[in-house]
């Protein structure tokens, strides 16, 4: 069976890729595990290595897959506090959301920002080893920054993936 992988998002995508159901078992897979052997990914899926090889080139020049990473177990880091920080843009800084945005994601406590639609304009996920840090952290990069009319903290306890 053949889907394409933007149906569910309406015809926003020019050119959807086209995958069947092999594809999405390889990226299943993929996204559990980065490092699978390409002949255990095989395996799994139920095709030859040399097919899931192919497979999964194509699906790189694709675009589909645009990378590995690697998770990180922040807590033997150090780091005991994480936290989503909705922002909300002031209206004189509306036109430097993005840019905004951008240079929040070179701060190293920042760990992921999401540029939304509606309100909040701006959620970021920030790691830092202690609430005070967090708090130092808000002020400094956040509350001192006047394309920021507010902020809202919200700690998380537990992370489910």
């Amino acid at each position: 069976m053949e889907n394409s992988l933007w149906e569910v998002q309406g015809d926003a995508v020019p050119n959807p890729i086209r995958v069947d159901d092999t594809d999405l078992a390889i990226l299943s897979e993929l996204s559990k595990d980065g490092r699978i052997p390409n002949n255990v990914l095989a395996s799994k899926v139920g095709v030859a290595p040399s097919t899931c090889l192919g497979r999964v080139k194509a699906l790189h020049t694709a675009g589909v897959i645009t990378g590995y990473h690697a998770a990180i177990n922040e807590k033997l880091l150090g780091v005991s506090v994480n936290a989503m920080v909705s922002i909300l843009v002031s209206p004189s800084a509306r036109d430097r959301l993005l840019a905004s945005a951008k240079s929040l994601q070179q701060l190293p406590e920042v760990k992921e920002v999401f540029v939304l639609g509606g309100s909040p304009d701006l959620l970021v996920r920030v790691a830092t080893r202690s609430i005070e840090d967090l708090r130092t952290f808000v002020a400094t990069h956040l509350g001192a920054n006047r394309a920021f009319s507010s902020t809202q903290t919200a700690i998380i306890f537990e992370h489910l993936s």
